[in-house]
């Protein structure tokens, strides 16, 4: 599975983003589609996720401000960031999993000015 992500960039605080992902090669219809970000200097963590049911889980400090979405007969998984701060700056990674094999994005750069 090769996962393609997009939509990475500059912002100022308070503004927003859009990140998608496609997922290519043999997949899976169970699956679970995610976003997880690394600042610098610091450990990758998850940021939401979603699987193919539609269930989603977020970390608490993006709840009500970033929402995932996905579309199942595209592959695709999306990630709605608003109201964003700069400790949102990171490389996010797109992350899917299927079966027993997780499978990782190339990652793309969200800076979010002060």
């Amino acid at each position: 599975v090769q996962l393609q992500a997009s939509g990475g960039g500059l912002v100022q605080a308070g503004g927003s983003l859009r990140l998608s992902c496609v997922a290519s090669g043999t997949i899976f219809s169970i699956n679970v589609m995610g976003w997880y970000r690394q600042a610098p200097g610091k450990q990758r963590e998850l940021v939401a996720l979603i699987s193919n049911t539609g269930t989603t889980n977020y970390a608490a400090s993006v709840k009500g401000r970033f929402t995932i979405s996905r579309d199942n007969a595209k592959n695709t998984v999306s990630l709605q960031m608003n109201s964003l701060r700069p400790e949102d700056t990171g490389v996010y990674y797109c992350n899917r999993k299927q079966g027993p094999d997780t499978y990782w994005g190339q990652g793309t750069l969200v800076t979010v000015s002060s």
